[in-house]
């Protein structure tokens, strides 16, 4: 998945990362606002790891994303 369509919609998929990333919170997510720099940094402010394993897991997630992500229900 592209990262620049997860950015441009972020609102749409800042559920998923906190699916994924449940110590992330609304206003963590908000302050993102679908910046994958910013997004590492909270991941690794919340849990503790190092910036490398913050991107190891969003690469991860990244990889997960599929255009159901991104329908209106």
């Amino acid at each position: 998945m592209n990262w620049d369509r997860i950015q441009g919609n972020w609102k749409q998929v800042a559920g998923k990362a906190k699916e994924q990333w449940g110590k992330l919170t609304d206003d963590d997510l908000d302050v993102v606002a679908g910046r994958r720099d910013q997004l590492t940094g909270k991941i690794q402010e919340r849990y503790g790891v190092a910036k490398e394993e913050a991107e190891k897991q969003l690469a991860e997630w990244e990889r997960k994303a599929s255009d159901a992500w991104f329908t209106d229900d």
